[in-house]
């Protein structure tokens, strides 16, 4: 592509850079220069403009954006159509974002000019938003760098739905039952990704009862929230788990608040020990680990280390200890 400024007389079909005024009306920047258009910049006085001309192996902006969307994107996501260079991606139901960061990289390292902005690697969506856009900065781009980039972002982006549909949620209580804060809580975590909440579970804060309620959850995933908070692999709610015959595979996460939090399992089903802070509605380490659960993602001690860059989150207001009074 060739960029720069040319008589008026030699402009026909190139791509104006830059709007024109021309009395009431307006040349609009990416416009494509006719004859008739050339006449009234003439008329108008104008006898140079800067343009862009396309060579025989460029793509223009929009037939470029196009194209690496239609790459970049798994059947589970739909794109826009293609405006001034951008084409974005939405989520065609609630889920998690799935986002090949190497790929990524490598799409946006092909060539400055071709571009795609992502959420964050498994970032929860609803219908409808917007997981990527994709940007071709020029008015046109080399179609060999057009292919390079498809084959290094080829399904890089695509969407991971809801694999259970019902959870249960066992709260244990010490002198009195608790507030239904949790409850709420989690029930509009839930809502968001159509997970149904089953009737109210609350037992004495005592590793036999909890075990007891654990082997008769009826949900597809089962919560615990202690009225303690879980401060060892061996406290009441990891050990009631294990004593149901679930197993426990993870006890903390480096993401605050929501550091103690227990992941395992009783056969098929996931169990999670949430933290304290999950009676509040604010983002917390239970928010990644119940999404990312709840779509079908087997979370390893891998994925809970790579949680830690990025997981110092907004401070919650009913923390006993805010971090600035330690």
């Amino acid at each position: 592509m060739k960029f720069g400024g040319v008589p008026v007389g030699e402009a026909e079909g190139t791509i104006l850079a830059h709007s024109i005024a021309l009395g009431k009306s307006r040349l609009r920047k990416g416009h494509h220069l006719s004859a008739d258009d050339l006449q009234a910049l003439a008329a108008a006085g104008h006898e140079m403009i800067t343009v862009a001309r396309l060579g025989p192996d460029d793509l223009d902006e929009d037939q470029a954006a196009a194209t690496l969307a239609e790459a970049l994107a798994q059947p589970d996501l739909r794109h826009s159509n293609a405006a001034t260079g951008r084409v974005n991606l939405f989520a065609t139901g609630p889920g998690v974002a799935v986002i090949d960061r190497a790929a990524i990289d490598q799409f946006n390292a092909v060539n400055p000019m071709i571009t795609v902005a992502t959420v964050p690697p498994f970032h929860r969506v609803e219908d409808g938003a917007m997981i990527a856009t994709v940007k071709v900065i020029s008015y046109g781009v080399p179609q060999i760098d057009v292919a390079k980039a498809c084959a290094a972002g080829k399904g890089a982006l695509g969407l991971l739905p809801p694999r259970y549909q019902t959870a249960t949620l066992i709260e244990t209580r010490t002198d009195k039952t608790p507030s239904s804060k949790g409850r709420a809580a989690l029930r509009g975590r839930l809502d968001r990704l159509g997970v149904a909440l089953d009737d109210r579970v609350v037992v004495a804060h005592k590793t036999d009862a909890l075990s007891e309620a654990i082997r008769a959850a009826t949900g597809q995933v089962i919560f615990v929230l202690t009225a303690s908070a879980t401060s060892d692999p061996c406290d009441v709610g990891p050990e009631a788990l294990r004593r149901a015959g679930g197993t426990v595979t993870q006890f903390g996460i480096p993401v605050d608040p929501g550091n103690l939090l227990f992941l395992g399992a009783l056969g098929e089903r996931p169990v999670i020990g949430l933290p304290g802070c999950a009676r509040s509605p604010a983002l917390n380490g239970a928010d990644w680990v119940l999404e990312r659960v709840i779509c079908g993602l087997d979370l390893g001690p891998t994925d809970f280390a790579a949680m830690g860059v990025g997981g110092l989150l907004k401070e919650i207001p009913t923390r006993p200890k805010p971090r600035g009074d330690i």
